[in-house]
């Protein structure tokens, strides 16, 4: 069997991807290229992640995420398959423009466009191996062994706790992160092995390194606590005490 068309992208992979690889494996079947990009578009237009695009045929993304801008997406291609996509995206999938999500979207542009916009990049990885680190030191396994992006995924496995549970005690104690299954999970799809973190939020509000070891404590306490009400309690308060010393921009 020879595919048309091999897809990539991911919303839980720790690691640099290799497009140049991709293509060549596409190259070597005839099939097409396609790439979603949606959960790195913004370490791409930062710098901190390669470009998909002179490798694929074919590119999503979406405008929020990492690029921190409105809901919303963008598909991308070669023009010589402009026309048939244009045709399919309008009037089949597509309704009317909503001008205040242009705004919106022409704001979030502009802002990848600058300088500070590449920083932020920068930090939030620097931000995501830091707390991959901080959850290591207590014991928790990191899959992949880091982290190279924005995320990264959390075996509570030998923790003997579900990604379910871990995201509902999290939340009581202030601290948002989504189950998620891991590679080999064995775990029910709906009270899976594992926890994806990221860290573009809390770069956003212009925290660092240090801050970031502070949360992987907090994380570590309010998990080994879990049964406990009154610990979750004085978690919430401790994270409560470090989203004021960063409030939202405005």
């Amino acid at each position: 069997v020879r595919p048309l068309m091999i897809t990539a992208g991911a919303s839980a992979y720790p690691r640099i991807i290799d497009f140049p690889r991709l293509r060549q494996i596409a190259d070597s079947v005839g099939a097409l290229l396609f790439i979603d990009m949606a959960h790195i578009a913004g370490l791409v237009a930062g710098g901190q992640h390669p470009s998909p695009i002179p490798y694929a045929q074919f590119i999503t993304t979406t405008t929020h995420k990492s690029l921190r801008g409105p809901r919303g997406g963008i598909v991308m291609c070669e023009e010589q398959f402009a026309k048939p996509i244009d045709a399919t995206v309008f009037p089949g999938v597509q309704g009317g423009p909503l001008m205040h999500v242009v705004a919106a979207k022409a704001v979030c542009f502009h802002e990848a466009l600058q300088p500070q916009f590449r920083e932020y990049q920068r930090q939030v990885v620097l931000n995501a191996k830091a707390l991959a680190a901080g959850l290591a030191k207590h014991g928790y396994r990191i899959v992949s062994g880091g982290t190279d992006n924005h995320l990264m995924l959390v075996d509570l496995r030998p923790k003997e706790i579900n990604g379910k549970e871990a995201q509902e005690v999290l939340d009581r104690a202030g601290i948002t992160v989504n189950k998620n299954g891991i590679p080999f999970d064995t775990y029910p799809i709906f009270k899976p092995g594992g926890i994806r973190v990221g860290t573009p939020a809390v770069t956003t509000r212009g925290m660092k390194e240090e801050e970031m070891l502070e949360i992987a404590d907090l994380m570590a306490e309010a998990l080994t606590n879990r049964t406990d009400e009154s610990a979750l309690n004085r978690v919430r308060e401790k994270v409560r005490e470090l989203t004021r010393k960063f409030p939202l921009p405005s």
